[in-house]
Order: C-alpha cells, then structure tokens, then sequence
C-alpha cells in the first residue's frame, strides 16, 4: 500500500490505474465532485419541489393498480431509506420486491421483516434457484476476474426488472444515491458496469459445468433500451431529493422500526461482505472502501483520518474471515482447499473474455454527455 499515491483530499488512490491528480495533489473524483455533483445537490435541504413533482407523476401513473412503483429491497441502509421515503414522505404504495440468492445475513432479513411490518407494505420475495447461483459462481470465480459480485447483481437487477415487466408496474424506485455513493469504484476493482450476457456467456462456456446454463438474465442492453426506452420504465432516485445523511438515516430507521444498521455498506450479503472484505483486497489489492469511505469524505460525513484509520485493518477480525473462507467453500459445494486453489489462480479481467464492454461504455458516454449520470464510469 505504501508504493500507492494518495488523494490528499479523499482516500482514493493509485490502485486506480487512470485516477488524475492535480499540483495540491486533488483526485480527479474530488473534482469531479465539485464540478458535477455539488453544484447539482442539496443535500441538506433536498428539493422538496422536485420530489412532490417526482411522486405526483408516479401516483397518476399508478391509478386503479394495486402498486404504483416497485422497490428493490436489499435491507441494506439506501433501499431500506429509500422505501421509507416512498410511503411516509412520498405518500405512495410500493411493492417491496426482494430476490433471494441465497446470501442473506440474519440481519438483512430481519431489517427487511421490520420494514416491511413498521410500513405495512406488501413483500414479494422471489428465491433463485440456489443450484443456478452456485454454478454460475463457481464458474466467475475460475475465471479469474475481479467482478465476483456480477452474478448476485445479475440476479438481483434481471429478477426486478422482468417481475416489473411482467405486471405492467413502470416505475421503479432505487436507494441509489450521491450521499454515500458519489465516488463509484473503477470497473478494475471488480466495478463492471451493467448484466452483459456476452460475458457472462463465455465465462459460462468456458468454465461451467457442462450443463445448460439456466441462469436467470437480463441484459443490460434490454433493460436499458427495451424496457426503459421503448417501453417507458422509469428509474427515480429519491435519496438525492431528500437531506440524506448515513449515520442520521440509520439513527432514523433504528428508532422508527428497530432497524439494525450494519458495520459497513454491503454487509447485508455474506457473499458480498467476504468478497469485499477479504477476496478482492487479498487476491488483487483493491478496497473497494476507499470509494465507500471518499464518497462520505467529500460529502462531509467522515474525516479523512478516520478513513485511513479504518484502512488499516479489515473490517472483519482474521479469526473470523478464515471462518467466512470455509462457510464460502462449504456452501459453493467445494473444499477449502479447493476454493483456496481458485484464490491463487492467474488474475485474469473481463479483457480475456468476450464482452460489450465497448457499447456499454458509448452508453454510459452518452448519459454523462447528456447530464444524466454525473459520477464517473470507467
């Protein structure tokens, strides 16, 4: 780590292979906060008008329907605020809609029970086969690339996006942010962007088991043009409406419902948790805490002491993730040797495999071009 630059201003750092620093020394995601982000946002006050705007458009739309929006609920802080917001703040009535793929933490079920009764909202919960999950994942993990969480995502996204479809409900709330999430990590610490069957096909062919691949997938390209483009879905984003402040929402959902906040952001999948805490970081030396812990520096929630502070151990205790390393064995059906084995493979990147990865960043251009996403993709 010593052999990394620093932001002087934030913790991201050269892992970053295309991070930009400026003469005080100043990332280029600093800058880019400033420049795009702030002077956007209000995070203190919100904009009440702009979200009374966003929910008169949503009700009307929604008129003789059982549900007017959808929710994607994780248990995790942002979808947990965000579906708080939509009914007590935007007096509108959501579906929560939770897709299971078989890495919930206690905890995670247990803030979403919570909610959903502290609410009184309607839960739809849709399980992956957990067969379809582990043989996709033990395919990502022999090939070699940082992008470990593609698979839960792909599952999570295609399992909201086709149930949307399939009732007819267009618009679809997300706890996405700029509050905690301004500063998005490089697709080189295993940030891909999007569900690219093409990927997710060759990986398959190479690395699967044999069988017919019957994981459940939406493609970014459908979803994004398809669903959002052709047939109107549209995607809101609340949180950035609304004075959204980590530490002051958990207090919040901890006093309303009993929700129990977390010891950092992803720490509702145990998959993501180890993948994050212990796989990423030890395998190919990114922390994706340095995006987590910047965006709450820059948006003046955490001082930058006490992230570096942070950086200096795991999140999670060694006694602990040497457990976490056989429970993640045990349950991909394989032994810790073997599993072990897969850590000291060849790093590999999506590069090696076949992808879209060019179309899906014209995109993602094209929508910063068009001031629809101000963060950076790349």
């Amino acid at each position: 780590m010593s052999n990394k630059r620093v932001c002087t201003q934030c913790v991201m750092d050269s892992s970053d292979p295309h991070i930009i620093f400026d003469d005080n020394g100043v990332c280029d995601y600093c800058d880019n906060f400033e420049k795009n982000i702030k002077t956007n946002w209000n995070p203190s006050q919100g904009n009440p008008a702009a979200l009374e705007e966003m929910a008169d458009a949503i009700r009307v739309a929604g008129k003789g329907k059982d549900f007017d929006c959808i929710i994607g609920l994780s248990g995790g802080l942002d979808s947990s605020y965000a579906a708080y917001i939509a009914k007590e703040k935007m007096g509108l009535r959501p579906l929560l809609f939770h897709v299971d793929a078989g890495w919930n933490t206690d905890q995670a079920v247990g803030n979403i029970e919570k909610l959903v009764d502290g609410l009184g909202l309607d839960l739809y919960t849709e399980v992956v086969n957990w067969e379809s999950v582990k043989r996709m994942q033990l395919a990502f993990l022999r090939s070699g690339i940082p992008d470990q969480d593609l698979v839960q995502d792909a599952a999570f996204f295609s399992g909201l996006y086709k149930f949307a479809r399939q009732h007819n409900i267009k618009h679809i709330i997300t706890g996405s942010n700029f509050s905690t999430e301004c500063c998005r990590e490089p697709e080189e610490w295993g940030g891909y962007l999007g569900i690219d069957k093409t990927l997710f096909g060759d990986i398959w062919k190479r690395f699967g088991d044999g069988k017919p691949n019957d994981f459940p997938l939406v493609d970014i390209l459908v979803y994004k043009l398809l669903y959002q483009r052709v047939m109107g879905m549209k995607v809101h984003h609340p949180l950035n409406l609304v004075p959204f402040f980590k530490t002051d929402a958990e207090n919040e959902l901890e006093k309303l419902f009993g929700w129990k906040r977390f010891q950092h952001k992803h720490h509702e999948s145990r998959f993501t948790r180890f993948y994050e805490d212990y796989w990423l970081p030890r395998r190919f030396g990114y922390e994706k805490r340095r995006a987590h812990f910047s965006s709450l520096i820059v948006t003046g929630q955490m001082t930058r002491d006490a992230a570096l502070d942070r950086l200096l151990q795991p999140e999670m205790d060694e006694h602990f993730l040497k457990q976490e390393f056989e429970y993640v064995a045990h349950k991909l059906g394989i032994s810790v040797h073997e599993l072990q084995e897969v850590f000291d493979l060849p790093k590999k990147t999506y590069k090696d495999y076949k992808n879209k990865r060019w179309m899906i960043n014209m995109g993602a251009n094209l929508m910063r071009l068009l001031g629809m996403e101000k963060r950076f993709f790349r």
